[in-house]
Parts: structure tokens; C-alpha cells; sequence
């Protein structure tokens, strides 16, 4: 029997270490404050489940969760197929590849603020590029009033922004599938949607759930995009979940009822992502739809 080497758990320490101080801490002090209620002067009295009560009951958190939930599935109903398009039309050979990729990799490297400070110039009417043409060609778009134009710009923003990482992943499935696969295609006469769907599709597999969980995650935690363009307005159109709770816990400084929406945020975001993964990963663990089995 061959003996185990524990020694490994000495190099991982460290990490487990800073993951503790970093975000188990920070987790419990937020527990804490979401059974607890307090009047100031640094005394706290128990307060039980009456703040997830209350968030549970509250109109403010099902509208935000809505428009959350509407958001995401509109950003992953466009942004993966999108992806996928693009990236089967990246070349394979030669200098393309690093220049396809160096623009790919360009709209990841903008930090979050400065993209949503860039869409917000671009959509302005009087000196952005897109509203001045839009108003131009006659049409009445005006995001700071209009919630269709201010959701139309916060998802044309994201898609810009995120598009390309799924275009990398799904580029990363494509260039793993080895040339015997699509010779074998060509002696069987396949058609280019044959070869999509029997190897192209199943190889990407593996990174398109990767995919949709790393944009589902990121879409339904989006805060500084629409806070920056938006402000959450017109009205409270685009208010998703971040923003109400940002607002909560720092504008109102309702520190208890903050802490039971962050840690119902939480769990939904842990929810529907073991959903999509199980979902997506069901096939990979029946015996007979494994990858390679007849």
C-alpha cells in the first residue's frame, strides 16, 4: 500500500489560512449582525429571524430579485451563443491567433468603474458617441429617463465587457479537439452542422458550464456597471439586488436587516449555480454518455 504524504497540506495552509481571515470572519460578523438588532452605543439585543422575516416579506426584495433574475437570463441568453459564434470563427493557424486573442483579452482588462464610467459618456445624448447617433438617425433614446434604453445600455455594456471570456473558453474547447476528429467528419460526408453538434458542442461542454456559471455568478452579483451608468434609476428600474443591499447597509445603515439580504443573496447565488451545474454535468456522471462510450 502506498503510504500518503501529508506534507502537501503544509503548502495549502497558508491559503486556508488567509481565506479564514478573509472571508470566514468576515461571514460570521455578518451572521452575527443578521440575528441581532441594536439602537447604537455598541449594544446589540437578539433579534432571532425577525430581519430574514422581514426581507422575506418585503416587496423591495422581490422586485430587485426579478430584475436580477431578467437581467442574467437575458445577459447568458445572448453572451453564450455569442461567444460561441465568435469563437468558431477565430482561426486556428498562424498570426491571427495571437492577434485574435490579444482582442479578445483587451474589454476583461477594464476594471469594472471605468467600463460603466465609459458607457455612461458613450450613452449620453448631448456628447456620447451612441446617443448623439441614435438621436441623430430619429430615434428617441435617452437612458437617464427611459428604463428601456437604460436596460438596453446595461445590457449592450455587458456584453461588450464579458462576451470575449466566454469567446476564450469556448475557444480553449474547440482547439483541444484533435484533427482525427474532423477527418473522420470529412470521409463521412458531415455536414458543418453535424460536426458542430456530434464534436464541436460536446467538446466544449466542460468549459461552457464554466461558462454559464463564472456569467451567471458575476451578472447576478453586477453592481458597479449600473451604479456607475444608472444609478439604479430611472426610478428603480435597474435597482438589482447589490444596489438595494448597498444602499440598505450604507445609506440607511440598517445593518441587521442588510445582513439577512446579503446572506438570502448568498444562498440563492450558491442555489441556482448547483442547479445549472448539476444540470449541465448530469450526462458526465450516467454510465453510457460519458465521453468516448457508445
Amino acid at each position: 500500500m502506498k503510504p500518503v504524504n501529508q506534507k502537501a497540506w503544509f503548502l495549502v495552509l497558508p491559503v486556508l489560512v488567509l481565506v479564514a481571515i478573509s472571508a470566514v470572519i468576515p461571514l460570521m460578523t455578518v451572521v452575527n449582525y443578521s440575528v441581532q438588532d441594536t439602537f447604537g452605543g455598541n449594544k446589540f439585543f437578539w433579534a432571532g429571524t425577525e430581519w430574514y422575516e422581514k426581507v422575506l416579506h418585503s416587496e423591495r426584495f422581490w422586485s430587485a430579485l426579478e430584475r436580477n433574475l431578467i437581467f442574467s437570463g437575458i445577459i447568458l441568453a445572448i453572451e453564450i451563443p455569442l461567444g460561441v459564434f465568435v469563437a468558431l470563427n477565430m482561426p486556428r493557424k498562424g498570426w491571427g491567433v495571437p492577434v485574435c486573442l490579444v482582442l479578445m483579452a483587451l474589454p476583461l482588462l477594464v476594471p469594472w468603474n471605468v467600463v460603466g464610467t465609459i458607457w455612461q459618456v458613450f450613452g449620453r445624448v448631448d456628447i456620447g458617441l451612441l446617443g448623439a447617433a441614435l438621436n441623430g438617425m430619429g430615434v428617441d433614446y435617452n437612458y437617464v429617463q427611459d428604463p428601456v434604453d437604460a436596460w438596453g445600455t446595461l445590457i449592450l455594456m455587458d456584453v461588450w465587457h464579458w462576451t470575449s471570456l466566454v469567446a476564450l473558453l469556448a475557444y480553449a474547447g474547440l482547439v483541444s479537439i484533435p484533427d482525427a476528429y474532423y477527418q473522420a467528419a470529412r470521409i463521412d460526408g458531415a455536414s458543418p452542422w453535424a460536426v458542430f453538434q456530434h464534436i464541436q458542442l460536446p467538446k466544449m461542454g466542460r468549459v461552457l458550464t464554466i461558462a454559464i456559471l463564472l456569467r451567471f455568478m458575476d451578472s447576478f452579483m453586477i453592481y458597479t456597471e449600473p451604479f456607475v451608468v444608472t444609478g439604479g434609476g430611472p426610478g428603480n428600474s435597474t435597482t438589482f439586488l447589490s444596489i438595494d443591499l448597498v444602499q440598505m447597509a450604507i445609506g440607511q445603515f440598517d445593518l441587521g436587516q442588510a445582513a439577512a439580504w446579503s446572506l438570502i443573496y448568498f444562498m440563492i447565488i450558491l442555489l441556482f449555480s448547483w442547479v445549472f451545474y448539476t444540470v449541465m454535468t448530469r450526462d458526465d456522471a450516467e454510465p453510457g454518455k460519458r465521453e468516448g462510450a457508445p
